[in-house]
């Protein structure tokens, strides 16, 4: 499987890190988007850590699924920090910024315990509109 939920924290739930590997198929969607929802319903806003370690993207079915996932969660994260190796990742990472209400930021694989840091008990500075251009460090 290329998708992998766990709890950061058992002291918060909210702390999520989201590993994914190789390629994203719609039937990764089936398997975590209802964890997503579940949390949501009980916890509210969450923090996520998601870790591209050998990503290689979506299949096209799982770009769908991807894309309706992003539209539906826009304002489910509180921090959303993204640990990652390519070029792209870090760019598709910019380039979400505008669209969610959750402060974003990019940490490269070496970052990662930064990232995991960040995400357990990093404080929120982003305005809660999600209209804001500001660029968080990367």
């Amino acid at each position: 499987m290329a998708v992998e939920v766990d709890s950061l924290d058992d002291d918060d739930p909210r702390c999520v890190e989201l590993r994914l590997s190789g390629k994203l198929h719609s039937e990764d969607y089936e398997f975590f988007v209802p964890i997503f929802d579940e949390m949501v319903d009980e916890y509210g806003k969450l923090r996520l850590l998601i870790c591209m370690r050998e990503f290689h993207g979506w299949d096209l079915a799982a770009l769908w699924q991807e894309l309706k996932f992003d539209l539906k969660h826009l304002d489910d994260f509180d921090l959303l920090a993204v640990v990652g190796d390519k070029q792209w990742e870090k760019w598709m990472t910019t380039f979400t910024q505008p669209f969610t209400s959750a402060e974003v930021r990019y940490f490269d694989m070496e970052q990662y315990a930064k990232a995991k840091d960040w995400i357990l008990h990093g404080e929120k500075t982003k305005a809660d509109s999600g209209t804001s251009l500001e660029a968080t460090p990367m």
